[in-house]
Formats: structure tokens, sequence, C-alpha cells
């Protein structure tokens, strides 16, 4: 009986970034369309602070239908002015790390 801990050897496996592993581990779990919108929703966040910062904070991506953005809007004002900068942001996330290319964007107002 041999114990690899005295001898210096050690079985450990290499280590690896947690960001590897969560898409592998998503799925797994049949998680993949979560884990994508949550990526997604991260990128499209901080698009908005930066080309549209009187807008961050008060809209958020909520899902995608076929390639189409949905954003609600916590104001007819923000979601107004989503909808005049809707090319510039959407070419602005077709080439963000974690975004894709969308063909469009819905802005709907909440409700409240």
């Amino acid at each position: 009986m041999s114990d690899e801990r005295g001898s210096g050897r050690s079985r450990r496996r290499p280590m690896e970034r947690i960001g590897e592993l969560i898409p592998e581990a998503a799925r797994r779990l049949g998680l993949e369309d979560e884990l994508r919108l949550a990526r997604a929703g991260s990128t499209w966040d901080a698009l908005v602070a930066e080309r549209v910062p009187p807008a961050a904070g008060a809209c958020r991506l909520v899902r995608v239908d076929d390639g189409v953005l949905l954003v609600e809007a916590d104001a007819p004002i923000v979601g107004q002015e989503l909808r005049l900068r809707s090319t510039e942001l959407l070419a602005a996330f077709r080439v963000a790390p974690g975004g894709f290319p969308a063909g469009g964007l819905r802005v709907v107002v909440r409700r409240v």
C-alpha cells in the first residue's frame, strides 16, 4: 500500500478556470439556453451603459425570439430612445462578446 501524498506526486487534475467549466455544466444540466440568455443580458446591459447611458438600469433583455431581442423598458422615453438607437445597438451587440447576430429589436414598456 503506497501513499502518494508522501511521495510528492499528486493525482490532482490541472486547475481550470470556472468560466471554462460553466458551459459544459450548463449543457449537461440542460441549461444552455438560460446561460446564453444570461450572457446576452449582461452584454446588452454593458452596451446600453456605454452607448445610451440614460437608459442604463432602466431596461433589460427579457428573451430572444427567433433572433429578435425583446427588451423591457421602465418608461416610454427609455423605450423610444432604444428604438431610435436600435441599429447602432444591434450592430454593437452582433460583435460584442456574449452577443450574436440579432435580426431585430422589440421594445416593450413595462406596465406599472
